[in-house]
């Protein structure tokens, strides 16, 4: 599937990087999508949005938003107008439990989510 990349953009921007077919959803909205990406591709992408200072929301798979890599810890650290966070996996949708779950459960404890 071909990235939608090159479309002209207004405002901010949404960029979805996953498995072909969690973008491929996403390309029905109009997001910027990109598919099969991989943990080199996240970085690429993010490095550009950085040097083109680019306003976006950026979704990640859930197994490429643990992949780390020096621009999506800067942009997690960061805040500010680059947005980053992740979907769960089509394939293992029940295994997916947010970063947030560990916070809420370390202030209000182990029986908060329950």
């Amino acid at each position: 599937m071909k990235s939608d990349a090159d479309k002209p953009q207004s405002g901010g921007r949404l960029v979805v990087l996953g498995s072909a077919g969690l973008t491929e959803g996403f390309s029905l909205i109009g997001a910027e999508i990109h598919a099969d990406a991989d943990a080199a591709k996240v970085e690429e992408v993010l490095g550009q949005l950085v040097r083109d200072g680019s306003e976006a929301l950026v979704l990640l798979e859930s197994s490429l938003a643990h992949a780390g890599g020096h621009w999506l810890n800067r942009l997690r650290n960061e805040g500010g107008r680059i947005v980053v966070t992740e979907l769960p996996s089509l394939s293992t949708p029940r295994d997916y439990a947010p970063a947030v779950d560990e916070v809420v459960r370390a202030v209000l404890g182990p029986e908060a989510l329950k």
